[in-house]
């Protein structure tokens, strides 16, 4: 696969990563199988995708075991393994993914790094992100206690996840920033208004999560009523069916574009969010050895300027994120 640098200081990765969230959280858990995500983690390396990303909270906590299951036995060393922490799922609605708190608090940061490090089955991650700011603690000290994991070794790098510009600014005084994860797809560009530019200028890399939409952009998903009853997009506002309806007709303008140049949807969408910067790496999810091989396909995808510009200029999705 081709490859970038995780910013202007970071290793060299594929430029598309994986998503290991829908593994064992929030989407299809009927469609779950664990020895295939295990399974799809190892392709996925195989095919050049060696940014492999999860969290303690997916699960909670099980997400880091699968993954930790499926770098043992020599994979550890091909990627570059990347987990967060700072949301914690409710405890009031364990059933409930979007019912999800946050904690920024340096000694739940201090007790976390060990324990996800148990669960993935390693001495350190390559990048430890803050999973979001806790409007209730100084960003400088979460980040602080972040930077602690770095100096033990238990970290290489650190990053943040959804954050403002101004909150990466305050973090950098304290640590560097090595990366941003943010949402970016044909749907959701809020962060191409100030956050890309600014990791751009800075040589952070940035990391979009859900670029395909949360699988919508794909294609695949064309009725509210074809969600599982456990698939958390039920709970989304896209999600829902008026709001559906009307997001078709983006992924027809997408599809249309995809059998204009042979490539599928998927390859579009990622194309495009591959075009935003030098240092975006999307990381998409899949469960799906398909699905998988093409996304990682969407590395030699090199949309032209004309089909580029027909995205740039797709309308906005109906409803919010969340």
């Amino acid at each position: 696969m081709r490859t970038t640098t995780l910013g202007s200081n970071g290793p060299e990765v594929g430029v598309i990563g994986l998503g290991c969230m829908g593994m064992t959280h929030a989407y299809d858990p009927d469609g779950r199988d664990d020895a295939t995500s295990v399974d799809v983690v190892r392709q996925a390396i195989d095919l050049g995708v060696t940014l492999i990303d999860t969290a303690d909270v997916y699960g909670p906590y099980t997400n880091e075991e699968l993954v930790g299951r499926a770098l043992a036995g020599g994979h550890r060393d091909r990627v570059v393994l990347a987990t967060k922490v700072g949301l914690e799922s409710a405890a009031d609605k364990p059933g409930d993914h979007t019912a999800l708190v946050r904690n920024g608090r340096p000694e739940h940061i201090r007790r976390s790094i060990d324990a996800s490090l148990r669960r993935l089955g390693t001495d350190h991650v390559d990048l430890y992100q803050l999973h979001r700011v806790d409007p209730e603690v100084p960003v400088e000290e979460s980040w602080g206690a972040l930077a602690e994991a770095v100096e033990a070794g238990k970290a290489r790098q650190i990053g943040l996840s959804e954050p403002t510009v101004e909150e990466i600014r305050r973090a950098q005084a304290v640590h560097p920033v090595a990366s941003v994860q943010s949402e970016l797809s044909l749907w959701t560009r809020e962060a191409l208004d100030g956050v890309l530019p600014y990791c751009e200028e800075q040589g952070i890399a940035f990391l979009p999560f859900s670029p395909l939409g949360r699988g919508f952009l794909t294609g695949s998903i064309t009725s509210f009523d074809e969600l599982s009853e456990d698939d958390f997009r039920r709970r989304l506002p896209r999600f829902q069916q008026d709001a559906l309806k009307a997001n078709l007709e983006l992924v027809g303008k997408v599809r249309a574009i995809a059998g204009r140049y042979g490539v599928s949807p998927a390859q579009v969408a990622l194309g495009w969010v591959l075009a935003q910067g030098q240092y975006v790496i999307p990381i998409p999810g899949t469960k799906t050895p398909k699905y998988l091989v093409d996304n990682a396909g969407a590395a030699d995808v090199a949309l032209p300027s004309a089909a580029l510009a027909e995205l740039d200029a797709l309308p906005a999705a109906e409803g919010t994120r969340y």
